[in-house]
Order: structure tokens, then C-alpha cells, then sequence
């Protein structure tokens, strides 16, 4: 008997069957654009940790904003203030976040890394396959992406579109696991307010993260903090490779 002659012999109840083996032996995956904190919760140990102390060395790092800086954030904002609650995903993203993104300029051709946009990463389990799209990282590497070192998610008008921070907590725990970190941060954003948050990894699997305060990017003061915190994870990741032998 050949195969196409198997085949002609299976019933429907046969094929089902098949399917239905086949679905059981698959790993669920999971998307980051659609993932739930339950789903993380079932899936991993995550454990919230509600603390401001967490944060205290990165927001209270030593960087004094140049005067062009200031100025820079300032029309930033007053070109921007009025219409950031209204704007769609991409408007928000170009109009606003990117200006500032763009100046902090993560770029270091010395060290080979760079942001990025919009890049699939995947990471995969025995038991569970996370995978999605970033919408903004920083990370090892020029042409492509190697070692990521934070993540933004996600440039939306506000969370009835999708609730960016589980997509964040996925990323994160993406890339502990994959650069073999005990930390990472990262930050999320709805309309003009910015959280960052911090990812501890305890053990494989087992994770605490904290979110901040909110910081509203329409009030000048939360903004230059904003552009602060922003300093601090560049100057991070390039002290890391100025410490390697």
C-alpha cells in the first residue's frame, strides 16, 4: 500500500484523531502582542514586588541634563502636549517618542550596538514558545539584534487597545533567559504616560518584577525625568562593555 492509498482509507474520525494527537504533543504558544499576566503567571513564577526602592539608583543616578537638553524637551513638548492623548500608535511614535529616543541615540558603532525597531524575537521552552514582535529595543549588534539590553513596549493611544505590560514582562523574561541576565529593565507607554520597570530573575522561571510610578510625559518636569532615566540605561549598557576584559 502506497501513501496516497493510506490516506484514501482514513475516516473522518481517523483524521481527527491524528489532529488531536498532534495538537497534544504541540507546545502552546504565546504571543506577545496578545499575552495575559495570568497567562505569565500560569506559566512562570511572577511575583510583583510594590516598592519605589527598587528604582532609587537608577532614577536618582548623578546626570545633569545639558541646557540644549532642557530646551530640546521643552518645544518637544510644546509643539506635542496638546494633541499626545489623540494621537494613534504611529503618530505617537513619530511625532514624539521617536524625536527623543533618536536624541538620547543608543547608537555605539565602538561597542556594536544600537536600537531597533519592530524585531521578532522568540524564545522557547520544553513546555511554552514566547514570540512577537519588539516593538523597541536595545540591543548587541549593528545589522541585527543579538543580545538584547532593555525594551520598550508599546507605543499606543491608551489600553483599550492592548495591555502593553504583560507584552513588557514577556520580553523581559525572553531576554534574561536568553542572555542569561539577572536583571533587565524596560519601560511601557500608554498616550503620554511612561512606567518603567525592573525584571529580577531569581531562578530559571522564577521571576519578580516592579513597575514605577507613573510619569506623565505632558508635565515638563516628568519629562526630563523621562530623558534622565533614559541616560542612565545608555550609559548602562556602555559601561558594560567598557568593563569587559
Amino acid at each position: 500500500m502506497n501513501f496516497e492509498d493510506f490516506i484514501n482509507l482514513l475516516t473522518k474520525e481517523d483524521v481527527e484523531k491524528i489532529n488531536q494527537a498532534f495538537r497534544e504533543h504541540q507546545k502552546p504558544v504565546y504571543n506577545f502582542a496578545k499575552i495575559k499576566i495570568q497567562d505569565l503567571e500560569k506559566l512562570f513564577y511572577l511575583k510583583i514586588i510594590f516598592t519605589e526602592q527598587i528604582f532609587t539608583d537608577w532614577f536618582n543616578y548623578d546626570i545633569t541634563l545639558k541646557d540644549e537638553d532642557i530646551i530640546f524637551l521643552k518645544t518637544l513638548l510644546e509643539q506635542e502636549k496638546n494633541l499626545l492623548r489623540y494621537y494613534n500608535e504611529e503618530d505617537l511614535k513619530i511625532h514624539f517618542i521617536s524625536p527623543i529616543l533618536n536624541r538620547i541615540n543608543f547608537k555605539s558603532y565602538e561597542h556594536e550596538v544600537r536600537d531597533f525597531y519592530e524585531e521578532f524575537l522568540i524564545y522557547e521552552t520544553n513546555d511554552v514558545i514566547l514570540k512577537g514582535i519588539a516593538d523597541f529595543l536595545v540591543a548587541k549588534g549593528l545589522k541585527s539584534p543579538k543580545n538584547p539590553y532593555f525594551f520598550i513596549q508599546e507605543f499606543k493611544k491608551n489600553a483599550g487597545y492592548s495591555d502593553p505590560e504583560p507584552q513588557l514582562l514577556a520580553e523581559l523574561i525572553s531576554a534574561v533567559e536568553l542572555n542569561q541576565f539577572n536583571e533587565m529593565k524596560g519601560a511601557f507607554i500608554i498616550g503620554e504616560n511612561w512606567i518603567f520597570v525592573i525584571l529580577s530573575r531569581l531562578a530559571e522561571h522564577k521571576y519578580h518584577y516592579s513597575s514605577s510610578r507613573t510619569f506623565n510625559a505632558s508635565n515638563i518636569n516628568d519629562l526630563q525625568s523621562i530623558y534622565k532615566n533614559l541616560l542612565v540605561v545608555k550609559h548602562e549598557i556602555l559601561q558594560k562593555f567598557k568593563t569587559q576584559p
